[in-house]
C-alpha cells in the first residue's frame, strides 16, 4: 500500500497524550446529574427470531481516572418494527452493581428479516429520567431465505497500544517479538477511537463478529489487570469510545474471547494465578450479550443459521482446553469431548451451502515457531486439527464449501493446509497492534518445510478487518463468498472469490 495511506498515523506523534491525561480531564457528576449510557447501546446474539439488547447505566459518558462510574438505577427497553410507533416488546430491567450496572434485553419470537428499532429510557434511583440510545437491527433471514449477507471480522482491538500507554514495557515487548511496538495512533481523530470502526459503519454490514482479544487485561503487564474492578475497567474504557457507540448502535454483534480478554496472554486453565478462569468467564458473560442475563450455564460455543446459504460456528477455545504444556496427542485438546461432539454432529447435519468455522485462533498458520497454545503450533494442539481436518475429508465436507476464518493473529492471510482446508485471517483491528506474518518456509515458523500455500499474506504490516460478502445464486451463476481484507480506512487490501462448488 502507498506510504501516503498511513502518514497521517504517525504525523502528529510528538503531541500524543497518554491515556490517563485524557482521561483526567472529566470529572464527577454531581448526584442529581441525569443518568447516561456512556458505553452506548449493544446488540448480541441475533438469531431469525430474537436478539439480546444491553446497554450500562452510568454517571458520566467520559472517562473519570480511567474509568467510567456505573449509576444504580432503571432501563425501559422498548421495541417497535422500524417505521412503526406500534411498541412490539417492552422490557423494564434494574440496572445495579451486580451486574456491573448493565441492564440486558432479551426479545424473541421475532419476525425473520425484519427491521426494528429499540428505543431506551434511563432512570437513576434518585429519580432523574432521561431518553436513552436507540439500536437498531434486522434479524437474520428465514432458513430457506435467499439473502445477500455481509458481515466483518475483527481482533486485537488493544486500547493501550493505540493510545500511547506510558506504562508499556517496550523494552520487554521488543525481546518477545523481536521488533519495535508500532508507534500509537497520532491522529486528530483519536479520541473517537479506532478508524476502523468508522470504516465498518460506512460498509453496513448485518453483523460484527469480534473474535476475541477484545481487550487486553495484560496490556500493560505491569500492572496488570486481576480483580473484579480492573477487568471491568478494561471493557468501560474499550467501549466508552465514540466510534464504539455509533457502530454498535446500527450493527448486531457475535463475541468470542481468546487468552488476553480471558486471563493472559497464551494461557490455559493450569496456574493458581489471577483472574482464575471462573472469573474469566463470568467477565465474559457480563460484559458482552452473548447469552441471557441471568444464564449462568450458557455456552459460549454456538452456530448460527443465516439464510439458505450460510451458517457460521464460533468456538470456544480456552475455556475447556487441556494444558499447553501436555505433551501433544489424540487426548490433548482446545475445544474438549463435549464442544468437538457438538461441532461435529452439527457440521454434519447443516444443508447450509456455505460452512464457516470462526475460530479465536489459528487452525493453519503458519504461526511462530516459539509458541504452543493453538492447532497450528509444534508441541500444541496438532493432532486434534489433523483428526478434525481428516474427519472433514470422510464427509466430504473439505470439497469447497467450508472454510475457516480465525482472529488471534496480528497480520491478514489467506492460506491453504496440505489437506487443502483453507483459512482467511483478519488481521489485528488497531494498526498499532499490527505486525508482519510468517511466510511458509520461515525456520521460526510452524511451517519450515513451506508446505503451506499462502495466496495472500500482508505486507507492509496495517491494521484493518476482513469483510465477508455472500451473494446468492442468480442467472446461472452459483451462489459465492467474497473475502475482502481492508486496512484501517477501508481501503481493500486483498479479495479473493468462492463460488459454491
Amino acid at each position: 500500500m502507498p506510504t501516503i495511506v498511513f502518514a497521517h498515523r504517525y504525523l502528529l506523534s510528538c503531541v500524543v497524550l497518554s491515556v490517563g491525561a485524557l482521561a483526567l480531564s472529566a470529572q464527577p457528576p454531581s448526584p442529581a446529574a441525569a443518568p447516561k449510557a456512556g458505553m452506548g447501546i449493544m446488540v448480541g446474539e441475533l438469531t431469525s427470531a430474537s436478539a439480546n439488547v444491553q446497554l450500562r447505566l452510568t454517571s458520566t459518558d467520559t472517562l473519570v481516572e480511567r474509568d467510567l462510574p456505573g449509576l444504580a438505577g432503571t432501563v425501559s427497553f422498548q421495541l417497535y418494527k422500524e417505521g412503526s410507533d406500534q411498541v412490539v416488546g417492552k422490557q423494564i430491567l434494574k440496572a445495579s452493581e451486580h451486574r456491573d450496572f448493565i441492564a440486558r434485553a432479551t426479545f424473541k419470537s421475532l419476525i425473520p428479516g425484519t427491521r426494528y428499532r429499540c428505543e431506551t429510557e434511563l432512570a437513576s434511583d434518585t429519580g432523574a429520567v432521561t431518553a436513552g440510545p436507540v439500536a437498531r437491527f434486522k434479524t437474520l433471514p428465514a432458513t430457506d431465505a435467499t439473502a445477500e449477507v455481509r458481515f466483518v471480522v475483527v481482533t486485537g482491538m488493544n486500547y493501550a497500544k493505540f493510545h500511547g500507554d506510558s506504562r508499556i514495557d517496550l523494552k520487554q515487548h521488543r525481546i518477545e517479538n523481536n521488533t519495535n511496538l508500532p508507534a500509537p495512533y497520532a491522529g486528530v481523530d483519536k479520541h473517537l477511537g479506532y478508524p476502523a470502526l468508522a470504516s465498518i459503519l460506512k460498509l453496513q454490514p448485518n453483523f460484527f463478529v469480534g473474535t476475541g482479544d477484545n481487550v487486553y487485561y495484560d496490556t500493560p503487564d505491569k500492572p496488570r489487570a486481576k480483580t473484579v474492578v480492573e477487568l471491568r475497567q478494561k471493557w468501560h474504557e474499550q467501549f466508552v469510545q465514540p466510534r464504539f457507540r455509533d457502530l454498535f448502535a446500527a450493527v448486531p454483534t457475535y463475541w468470542m474471547i481468546d487468552d488476553h480478554d480471558y486471563r493472559q496472554d497464551d494461557c490455559d486453565n493450569s496456574g493458581n494465578y489471577h483472574p482464575l478462569p471462573v472469573l474469566g468467564r463470568r467477565l465474559m458473560l457480563e460484559q458482552l450479550p452473548v447469552a441471557q442475563a441471568d444464564d449462568a450455564d450458557a455456552k459460549t460455543y454456538r452456530t448460527f443459521r443465516i439464510g439458505k446459504d450460510l451458517q457460521i460456528w464460533l468456538t470456544e477455545n480456552r475455556m475447556y482446553r487441556s494444558d499447553n504444556a501436555m505433551e501433544d496427542g489424540p487426548e490433548k485438546t482446545i475445544w474438549g469431548a463435549e464442544q468437538k461432539a457438538w461441532l461435529m454432529k452439527t457440521l454434519e447435519a447443516s444443508d447450509a451451502t456455505f460452512k464457516l468455522l470462526i475460530s479465536p485462533t489459528p487452525m493453519v498458520g503458519p504461526d511462530d515457531k516459539r509458541k504452543t497454545d493453538n492447532h497450528t503450533n509444534i508441541g500444541g494442539f496438532r493432532t486434534e486439527r489433523d483428526q478434525f481436518f481428516a474427519w472433514l475429508k470422510t464427509k466430504q465436507l473439505d470439497k469447497g464449501n467450508f472454510f475457516v476464518i480465525c482472529g488471534d493473529r496480528h497480520w491478514q492471510y489467506h492460506a491453504i493446509d496440505p489437506s487443502g482446508i483453507e483459512e482467511f485471517s483478519c488481521g489485528a483491528l488497531v494498526d498499532a497492534n499490527s505486525r508482519l506474518g510468517r511466510k511458509a518456509g520461515d525456520p521460526a515458523s510452524t511451517d519450515s518445510d513451506g508446505l503451506i500455500k499462502q495466496p495472500y499474506l500482508q505486507d507492509p504490516r496495517s491494521g484493518g478487518f476482513l469483510e465477508v460478502v455472500l451473494t446468492p445464486a442468480g442467472d446461472s451463476q452459483p451462489s459465492t463468498l467474497n473475502f475482502r481484507w481492508r486496512d484501517e480506512l477501508g481501503v481493500v487490501l486483498h479479495e479473493t472469490s468462492k463460488p459454491a462448488k
